[in-house]
């Protein structure tokens, strides 16, 4: 059973940063992305940024103020958040494309982690 677990989360001022962590663990036999989803109040959820084969894409919301990091050895990949805006207060999600043991390829999401941001 693959799981992910995120955490980071938190009540921050405009400016301010934030790092979020997501971790997969369980039957993994191969990660082929990971990424990092939002979705605000009475919003849908969005596309912040997705990894895949070394090469990161984010949305334009983002403009140069978040970085998406991964550990492969941890199976853990993270978000830099920096000069936070209130509209970025949202849930952040996790995201991975996972194989199993069983070569079974799947979407898998975290349970998401609260980011309030200030005015």
């Amino acid at each position: 059973q693959v799981q992910l677990v995120e955490s980071g989360g938190g009540l921050v001022q405009a400016g301010g940063s934030l790092r979020l962590s997501c971790t997969a663990s369980g039957n993994i036999f191969a990660i082929h992305g990971m990424a990092w989803y939002r979705q605000a109040p009475g919003a849908q959820r969005e596309l912040v940024v997705i990894t895949r084969a070394g090469v990161s894409n984010y949305a334009d919301f983002v403009g140069g103020r978040f970085t998406i990091s991964r550990d492969n050895a941890k199976n853990t990949v993270y978000l830099q958040m920096n000069s936070l805006r209130p509209e970025d207060t949202a849930v952040y999600y996790c995201y991975a494309d996972i194989s199993n043991g069983a070569l079974a390829r799947a979407d898998y999401w975290g349970q998401g982690t609260q980011v309030t941001v200030s005015s």
